[in-house]
């Protein structure tokens, strides 16, 4: 009361009276008759140079207690919980991984797991003040979430870091679901429900982005992350149908915001604000250019053309069993359809660059539209809406298959565009690039003078450290210069940085486009990898070469080093750190040494499912 409001507490007895009497000696902030709400154990203890000291600790009822709560007993319960974890994870994770790879694996699944957190945030009454306390400041009515009343959480919910980020953040929080997907698929499932209910999500579709500021807008991936889950969880128990159509009627109710919300010109093309990408661009993207115009983000209309086409998968996949969802998947193949042409064709070109061979951010003012010619994983991200969709499936759905065919008839300046539906073999591609321009995006993306570092894909490319792109702003020369480290400025992002390091869940999502393109396209298209190397590869095996990259992060070499722990001697030698792993917010672009948040074992456990799948496929090489 003292320190927030400067009001009289009620008992001298306060919520930080440990610290006070551990780290100031100050004997009178703890009650001496040993009553309260909180107690703690505290031992002063002499521990010999190399040696060690074990403190046993048991609770349970006060009628249950014994004269001898340890011994033989005690070890006992410790053993079988030990054995029965080992057990579980065998189960769940049952890939053929080395030691080393479980140790890494079996690490992430408890940050996971570790991670959870009842989450307690009323917004109206977090507005209001509580009832006999002193009032809130008078700004807090037309503060922070204002319109978010109905926002009222108190569950257990899955967070980025309960140490450093204590509260959920949606897109995040989606990457940990499918992270969990293969040790607790029941839990994954109820998370991705969860922030679509109806005291979560806004009435009017939006999902919640984060505490301090609800109404951001996040990259819509939940439909991503409910199909994944259905599929990862499928050999747990068969797949979950019930918990897909509810997860694809919500987003839904999510996917009609984003249309009217946020294509403000009615011409497929969207813009969202930072989507997840802080400090990539020039200038804020949230608040649009500096001195009118608008932006039109090459990242938020791809973001809405891979929503379009998982709810297309997703609804093709429902109407196996109920055949009016192939009239829903019309909706999304034809929506899918328009926003791929316009950020193909829309003003000529859309927000494809021929000369450089990218998809670029388009700043639109009474002069003209202007490509920011900046290339980082902004352009990248169109080819995420990448699905194929097999003949023989749609000859099972006449009233999708003949609303396609009609389609295509009738709208001859989409259908025929070969980036929509290109034919080989028994199969279709919807995909945003051509074959032709996936090849040349990829150029960018597998060459290391570019965006492929030893650890995965930066975020921006390295050839702006030679080259930054250079805007005039107000009358101030901004830069978007390759950082490959923590960010060098505090611009709209905070402590995070999209200038060059290596974030794991847009990585995650390109190796798993790649090996959609390879389902098309097959063994009839290969491409140097890395660029310039003379190697030529699938896209299947490009993907996996990427997944190896980012795998390697957390794994040590002969001296003991993981590329996560930089130069750090303590984690590679010191016998009692050397099996321990961190898992960071993002990874140095460079050298791959961790960044951020130190323990968002959240979207970066999702290198428990690449271990699987590097594991997997080495088994499958082998004779």
């Amino acid at each position: 009361m003292e320190r927030l409001f400067g009001a009289t507490s009620g008992t001298p007895y306060v919520k930080d009276a440990f610290h006070r009497r551990v780290v100031a000696g100050e004997v009178g902030a703890v009650n001496p008759a040993d009553e309260g709400t909180k107690a703690a154990a505290w031992y002063a203890l002499e521990i010999p140079a190399g040696g060690e000291v074990v403190i046993q600790l048991r609770l349970c009822p006060e009628a249950e207690a014994t004269d001898a709560p340890f011994g033989p007993g005690f070890d006992a319960i410790f053993a079988a919980r030990i054995a029965e974890s080992e057990q579980y994870h065998r189960t769940h994770r049952d890939a053929p991984l080395t030691d080393a790879e479980r140790v890494v694996v079996r690490q992430a699944d408890a940050g996971l797991l570790w991670s959870r957190q009842f989450y307690h945030y009323i917004v109206e009454h977090w507005r209001d003040g509580d009832p006999g306390q002193p009032p809130p400041p008078a700004g807090r009515e037309h503060g922070r979430n204002r319109g978010w009343d109905h926002l009222w959480a108190r569950d257990v919910l899955s967070m980025p870091d309960s140490w450093e980020y204590p509260w959920f953040a949606a897109w995040d929080h989606a990457f940990h679901c499918v992270a969990m997907a293969r040790i607790d698929p029941a839990f994954a499932k109820k998370q991705i429900l969860l922030l679509c209910r109806e005291w979560y999500m806004h009435p009017n579709g939006q999902l919640p982005a984060y505490e301090f500021a609800f109404g951001d807008v996040n990259p819509p991936v939940h439909a991503w992350a409910a199909w994944r889950i259905y599929q990862l969880s499928a050999d747990r128990g068969g797949k979950d149908r019930m918990f897909l159509e509810a997860a694809f009627l919500k987003c839904i109710v999510n996917f009609t915001w984003w249309v009217n919300r946020e294509d403000v010109e009615g011409d497929n093309l969207f813009a969202g604000g930072f989507l997840g990408l802080d400090n990539v661009g020039v200038f804020d993207r949230s608040h649009g250019p500096p001195g009118g115009g608008r932006l039109e983000q090459a990242d938020a209309t791809a973001w809405m053309a891979f929503y379009c086409t998982t709810m297309l998968a997703i609804a093709l996949e429902l109407a196996r069993e109920e055949p009016e969802y192939g009239d829903i998947a019309s909706k999304f193949f034809e929506h899918f359809v328009a926003i791929a042409n316009a950020m193909n064709h829309l003003g000529g070109a859309g927000m494809w660059h021929e000369g450089d061979g990218f998809y670029y951010d388009q700043m639109v003012t009474a002069a003209g539209p202007q490509p920011m010619r900046i290339r980082s994983m902004v352009g990248v991200i169109p080819l995420f809406a990448a699905e194929c969709l097999e003949d023989a499936h749609l000859e099972q759905l006449p009233t999708f298959r003949d609303r396609m065919r009609w389609f295509l008839a009738n709208k001859p300046a989409l259908g025929n565009d070969v980036s929509f539906m290109p034919r080989l073999g028994a199969n279709r591609l919807l995909a945003i690039p051509t074959r032709a321009r996936l090849a040349c995006v990829l150029r960018y993306v597998l060459d290391e003078g570019e965006l492929l570092s030893p650890h995965g894909v930066r975020s921006l490319s390295k050839a702006h450290a030679r080259d930054p792109y250079v805007m005039e702003v107000d009358g101030e020369r901004r830069e978007v210069r390759y950082t490959p480290g923590e960010s060098d400025s505090g611009l709209f992002g905070g402590n995070s940085n999209w200038r060059g390091p290596i974030w794991f869940p847009v990585n995650y999502l390109l190796a798993e486009a790649l090996k959609r393109y390879h389902r098309f396209y097959g063994e009839s298209f290969t491409i140097e990898c890395p660029t310039g190397s003379g190697v030529f590869l699938n896209l299947h095996e490009v993907a996996e070469e990427l997944e190896r990259r980012l795998v390697r992060l957390f794994l040590a070499d002969a001296a003991g080093a993981r590329p996560c722990h930089g130069a750090r001697a303590m984690y590679a030698q010191d016998p009692h750190f050397k099996d321990l792993v961190l898992f960071h917010e993002y990874f140095h672009g460079d050298d791959g040494r961790g960044l951020g948040a130190s323990h968002q074992t959240g979207w970066t456990a999702l290198a428990s499912n690449l271990l699987e799948l590097v594991a997997q496929g080495r088994a499958a090489k082998r004779p």
